[in-house]
């Protein structure tokens, strides 16, 4: 950067910005945290395209809607910058790497899963995944479970989900309206939420500061709102007629559904994709939704995109377009789900981000988002058991839970992987990748 630190930098054009987000589509590992940590560390403090406060301003929006906050953030920030386009490309380009990524992986894993090497690599990350998902549900209740009603809530909701198999959204909305009420009895209780809070580091003026005054573009206008949710909605309607009846169809509406009831990050609607890839739908199988976590983990972009890996499986064995045209059929439902679960995103913060740029104070988490949150936590424990029975029993079933013999290795290196993530902080791509070596050695061991 030419800019010195007393100096405002100039305005980047649309291209330079383009080149921006195509890269940090490349480099987005890390989940959330990892993802807007990388975006903190080029915009705020090397680029100064926008300052502290206004980034974490954006920020706790974000983290206020259903959807990727990370993804969301990048399109917030666009559209700052370059008006509606500058947003859809910001959004669009963290997704496509991601995509396009999981769409080869998922095509070798379908169509060489039985060769011994990606067996050997998945019986090392199958144990990883559970660790990780025990280790979110562990890092999430640590930061919401404040006190005994927030346990209260968690516990609920594991017992809910674990015991009578209530939906995920259900769940979701309980949560929401029980923390209303006792935000409204106890207010103490439920300001616990999530969120950023304000900070005081300064990296020298920025581009979009702290008093810069707003342009045009984000003035808040009720025309422009109306527009754009017609728009979105005609979009979204439009593409779910055009698809055939049947599969396609289902998956946009489904992933529609996923996408309205993704509070607390992908790992909390995963259970709700099970429910309805798995259970309902019967577009893949328990140990594969696994296996597409464990990929999802590998890549970059948000982690919800593991949706493109259910799409892709679900339309790949049924076979949509015949059997000499599997790859395809898979592409079209990997496109067909990303699409209808990341449109939303772009009307959230399209149409709220203005009435977002009229306030510029500190916006704080709600009493009912407090509930969802705590809520979360015994979702997301009820993954982590789900992951680990069938990982360590799998060839049991619901008639029989626990047949078919106890898997030891799989136990030790759940556990390993979990000790290092809690105890050692070590990095995820390293713990899946120390994990598929060890499941390497130890298929090619057992097969000499």
């Amino acid at each position: 950067m030419n800019d010195t630190p007393q100096q405002r930098p100039a305005h980047p054009g649309f291209w330079e910005a383009f080149r921006y987000w195509l890269k940090l589509g490349f480099i987005s590992f890390g989940g959330p945290a990892g993802q807007i940590s990388l975006m903190h560390q080029e915009l705020v403090e090397k680029r100064r395209w926008i300052s502290e406060h206004r980034f974490l301003h954006a920020l706790n929006y974000c983290m206020l809607l259903p959807g990727p906050e990370a993804q969301q953030l990048a399109i917030y920030i666009g559209w700052l910058l370059h008006r509606t386009w500058g947003g859809i490309v910001a959004g669009t380009l963290f997704l496509l790497p991601s995509l396009f990524i999981l769409i080869g992986l998922t095509w070798i894993y379908l169509a060489f899963g039985d060769v011994q090497f990606v067996q050997g690599v998945f019986a090392g990350i199958k144990p990883a995944v559970v660790a990780i998902v025990l280790f979110a549900a562990w890092r999430i209740g640590a930061r919401a479970l404040k006190n005994r009603v927030l346990w209260a809530f968690a516990a609920a909701s594991f017992l809910a989900i674990f015991a009578f198999d209530v939906p995920f959204p259900y769940i979701v909305l309980a949560a929401g309206i029980a923390g209303y009420v006792g935000g409204r009895i106890d207010p103490a209780r439920f300001k616990a939420g999530g969120g950023h809070g304000a900070s005081d580091k300064d990296y020298g003026p920025a581009l979009i500061d702290d008093d810069t005054p707003p342009p045009a573009h984000v003035k808040f206008r009720m025309g422009r709102l109306a527009t754009l949710i017609v728009l979105f909605v005609a979009l979204w309607g439009l593409v779910l007629v055009l698809l055939p009846a049947g599969t396609l169809r289902d998956m946009g509406e489904f992933f529609t559904k996923a996408a309205l009831v993704t509070f607390g990050g992908a790992y909390a609607v995963l259970p709700y994709v099970y429910q309805g890839g798995v259970e309902h739908y019967g577009w893949l199988t328990g140990p594969q939704m696994i296996d597409g976590l464990a990929l999802g983990e590998t890549t970059p972009g948000p982690l919800i995109m593991v949706v493109a890996f259910v799409g892709f499986v679900g339309a790949w064995s049924q076979a949509l377009f015949g059997p000499d045209a599997l790859f395809w059929a898979g592409v079209a439902g990997a496109v067909v789900a990303t699409f209808f679960t990341f449109l939303p995103s772009y009307l959230f913060i399209l149409a709220g981000a203005p009435l977002v740029e009229a306030t510029h104070g500190e916006i704080k988490f709600v009493a009912p988002l407090t509930g969802i949150t705590a809520a979360v936590v015994g979702v997301v424990f009820n993954l982590a058991v789900f992951f680990a029975w069938h990982v360590f029993w799998p060839r049991a079933s619901e008639i029989a839970p626990f047949a078919g013999g106890f898997e030891w290795f799989s136990a030790a290196l759940a556990l390993a992987a979990f000790v290092a993530l809690w105890h050692y902080k070590q990095d995820i791509l390293r713990v899946l990748g120390a994990c598929a070596a060890a499941g390497l050695v130890y298929t090619f061991a057992l097969g000499a």
